[in-house]
């Protein structure tokens, strides 16, 4: 494994300000000391936090998987996506994914495993992103957020993994999870499932 270490490498942060305050999002610019000693700045977004679920479901055709679709009106597309969300201040991951699952697509689940995080935007953004797989799966009510418009549906992997190679499905966070799909259900990485 490379050397994690950040000595000789870590910039220092020598002031602050903040450029935006939104209800969401808060945006930094600061002027950081180098390694070698000069200067420089830095832009970057804070990010509360976000979970994201794969959704596993037992049907006649094997295992499925709940997908979402959604307008995302920064790129101006309609996007492929696992259910996410956005943790909520102080929310466990846990909490939030369970949450997310049942108001974004009606489905609630019996057993959970903690996959992994990913760091979609490492160079502008804090955010972090929880992995979480589902399965046990019943499907009730949805309860979307105001202002939320989505379309649940359900693929297999193979179908997601060929959406992925076509270049259908560019979301980072749902390409981390395919990625993390393939590699559970080849049996090359394993998951510690819980009952909720």
């Amino acid at each position: 494994m490379p050397d994690a270490s950040i000595e000789g490498l870590a910039e220092q942060r020598l002031s602050s300000t903040q450029v935006l305050d939104g209800h969401f999002l808060k945006a930094w610019r600061d002027t950081v000391a180098l390694p070698d000693g000069s200067q420089a700045v830095r832009e970057y977004i804070v990010h509360p936090g976000a979970v994201m679920i794969i959704p596993m479901l037992e049907t006649a055709r094997g295992w499925e998987v709940v997908l979402e679709r959604q307008f995302r009106y920064p790129i101006g597309e309609v996007m492929i996506e696992f259910p996410a969300g956005k943790l909520d201040a102080g929310e466990d991951t846990w909490v939030c994914a369970q949450r997310e699952l049942q108001e974004e697509t009606g489905y609630s689940a019996t057993q959970w495993a903690k996959a992994g995080v990913l760091h979609p935007v490492i160079s502008y953004a804090t955010e972090f992103i929880e992995i979480w797989f589902a399965k046990g799966l019943s499907l009730g009510e949805r309860a979307l957020d105001e202002g939320e418009f989505l379309e649940v549906f359900t693929a297999t992997p193979d179908e997601l993994l060929q959406w992925c190679r076509q270049g259908q499905v560019t979301d980072a966070k749902t390409l981390t999870g395919a990625l993390w799909l393939q590699n559970v259900l080849s049996g090359a990485w394993s998951l510690n499932w819980v009952q909720a």
